[in-house]
């Protein structure tokens, strides 16, 4: 069977070569290009617009700026301020810390010199007392002692009745009777006239001033000293003040004018010497 022919069409030599040259656009591919370039101007103005816009917010915030920055420096200013009137009320309280420091410190010093001044004046008023003593225990040895002196005796008479218990009470009856020198009772007492008004109660005739009656009697030492002897201060003879044992490491006597007659130990103010008229 045969094949069909196919006709043969002749064709350029420069058929095969593609043509250089731009297809026309259509009108419809025009009006499309134009549409989008009027679009894009658009979408540029409305871009243009919203970045002015976007532009003007800045200015607003710009125009806000003063007004946030004033507030910031009255916060800063009212801080200092604040800062300043509490370092002003630390110094106040420093300085009213320090005055009244001061004040003590003032204080304490007045009053040791007030406690100063009140010692001194206890220490003058005890050595004034202790001068008026050795005054009247002078003045009463020189007063004394010239009409006493006739009548000086190294003897006693016997007792004609009573004890030494008839003494001791005697003589604790009288506590707290005045010191007056030159007196001899009944309320007021020098040293010596105690003591020769307590031995007169049971009979023994004592002299009148503390020498002699140092000298009267018997000697007796301190260590042996009993009840109802006289003790006596200041030289055998020559002595400035008597009082009378009581026992108990303890002795009565008119002791001066700021203490009259008074219970005392003899520890305190241990005698010279004593003798023994009973």
């Amino acid at each position: 069977m045969k094949e069909p022919l196919v006709p043969v069409i002749p064709m350029s030599h420069t058929a095969h070569i593609r043509s250089h040259r731009k297809p026309r656009r259509s009108a419809t591919s025009s009006i499309a290009v134009r549409a989008g370039v009027a679009g894009g101007v658009l979408s540029m103005a409305a871009a243009g617009a919203s970045a002015s816009a976007s532009a003007a917010e800045p200015v607003t915030q710009t125009i806000e700026l003063p007004t946030l920055t004033a507030d910031l420096s009255a916060q800063v200013a009212q801080s200092a301020a604040a800062t300043q009137q509490a370092a002003a009320n630390y110094e106040l309280r420093a300085e009213r810390d320090a005055a009244a420091a001061a004040a003590a410190a003032e204080a304490k010093k007045d009053f040791a010199a007030a406690k100063k001044a009140e010692a001194k004046k206890k220490a003058a008023e005890a050595a004034r007392k202790a001068a008026a003593e050795r005054a009247t225990r002078s003045t009463e040895r020189a007063t004394l002692s010239a009409s006493a002196s006739a009548s000086t005796s190294t003897s006693v008479s016997a007792p004609a009745s009573g004890s030494v218990a008839t003494v001791i009470a005697f003589l604790k009856a009288q506590v707290g009777d005045a010191y007056v020198m030159g007196a001899t009772g009944p309320n007021a007492w020098d040293c010596s006239s105690l003591v020769q008004a307590a031995y007169k109660q049971v009979g023994v005739d004592l002299p009148r001033v503390s020498q002699d009656q140092s000298m009267a009697g018997t000697d007796v030492p301190l260590s042996s000293v009993q009840v109802g002897d006289i003790l006596y201060w200041g030289g055998k003879g020559s002595a400035y003040h008597v009082g009378v044992y009581i026992g108990n490491g303890q002795y009565l006597d008119a002791a001066n004018p700021s203490k009259g007659v008074v219970i005392q130990d003899l520890s305190g103010y241990p005698a010279s010497g004593a003798v023994r008229v009973l």
